[in-house]
């Protein structure tokens, strides 16, 4: 399977071979979770919105024009990121709270004036009304989890929802995978207030 292109398990996949869906699966793992790692939808798992992402990347298989000059990996891409984004939309629109009970956290890569952690609600998903009400409101959340979570704990985070697996975390901080789980674990925990 390793020396078959994306184009040729895809057509495989078609066909019906279960092998053939797997392994793009697996290929296609790290980039559904980056991609899901971007949205927290508290009082939901992880798990959940990873379900959405493996949907997202079904949907690229059966969807992607195997004419296109458009690589599959572009077009996968796009495919979970729509999923995840309609899943926190519809949950948006379910509960009618946007802020309160879902926003998506995504990282740009630059630290912020003020601390490390990046929050921003997509525009997509609030009416122009809202943004106004909720920008302040954002700036609250951030503060509140600048100030419950430790130093270690803000740059655990940072680096989990930029994408990097606990190993990297772990060699980047000069500490073990454990000490990285725990931490991640104690953020659960400490942040369990945004469900309120």
């Amino acid at each position: 399977m390793e020396n078959l292109s994306d184009k040729e398990l895809i057509e495989l996949i078609r066909s019906g071979n279960k092998d053939a869906r797997d392994f793009l699966m697996e290929k296609y793992k790290r980039l559904a979770i980056k991609i899901t790692r971007r949205y927290f939808l508290v009082g939901e798992e992880f798990e959940d919105l990873l379900q959405e992402a493996w949907l997202g990347l079904v949907d690229a298989f059966e969807k992607y024009d195997l004419q296109s000059t458009a690589s599959f990996s572009t077009f996968a891409s796009l495919c979970i990121t729509r999923k995840v984004q309609t899943a926190v939309k519809h949950a948006n629109s379910k509960k009618n709270e946007p802020l309160k009970d879902y926003f998506s956290i995504q990282p740009t890569g630059e630290p912020d004036e003020e601390d490390d952690v990046v929050i921003v609600i997509p525009s997509s998903l609030l009416s122009p009304e809202e943004q106004l009400i909720q920008k302040e409101t954002v700036g609250q959340i951030k503060k509140e989890i600048v100030n419950t979570l430790s130093d270690f704990e803000l740059k655990v985070l940072e680096l989990f929802l930029k994408g990097e697996k606990y190993t990297e975390i772990a060699i980047e901080l000069g500490k073990t995978n454990k000490q990285i789980d725990n931490a991640l674990s104690r953020i659960r925990n400490k942040l369990s207030f945004l469900k309120k």
